[in-house]
């Protein structure tokens, strides 16, 4: 995988191939930002990340210049991932949480301009996540969530969806 635009732009990150992971390829993660670079000026946002995973979304944020973006996943190995490449990268706007997802959504008091959630698919949670975002009023007013999940997963019914995107086997969902 690789950061594909800002002040990292072009560097290749290598995961541990014992990382419970399925990162967001590269053509996904470039649709997906020319997308928000449509609608977000990518710099002074607050972002959420969660399952986390290699971090793969949140050095992307990072180096295009958020604010700050906070990276949540419970695997352990994922976590040490993310710090050891954060701080190697010196994406000092990157913060690690080592917490369940869901645990987190609903304790969190901070609000976020992007919420991305890319839980492994097989996980039957997925469809709470978007009620959760909205329950805990985690996104800002004009903020989104995007749900990266299995194409065969429909999320449309859900409140606040407002686009899906198909690369594959996987969807981007959108929700405002």
């Amino acid at each position: 995988m690789r950061i594909i635009s800002g002040s990292k732009k072009g560097i290749l990150i290598q995961a541990p191939s014992n990382l419970p992971v399925r990162p967001t390829t590269d053509r996904a993660k470039e649709s997906l930002f020319n997308i928000l670079d449509i609608n977000f000026n990518l710099e002074n946002l607050q972002v959420l990340d969660l399952f986390s995973g290699t971090g793969n979304i949140s050095y992307e944020f990072a180096s295009r210049g958020a604010t700050s973006v906070i990276s949540v996943d419970k695997d352990l190995g994922c976590i040490k991932f993310i710090k050891e490449t954060a701080s190697r990268l010196a994406l000092r706007n990157i913060h690690i949480k080592k917490q369940d997802v869901f645990a987190f959504m609903k304790n969190c008091e901070d609000r976020f301009d992007i919420i991305f959630a890319d839980a492994p698919y097989a996980l039957d949670r997925i469809v709470e996540i978007p009620g959760l975002v909205y329950d805990n009023k985690l996104l800002k007013e004009k903020g989104w969530l995007i749900v990266e999940h299995a194409t065969s997963l429909d999320l449309s019914h859900q409140n606040g969806f407002f686009e899906k995107r198909k690369y594959g086997q996987s969807t981007f969902s959108f929700f405002k």
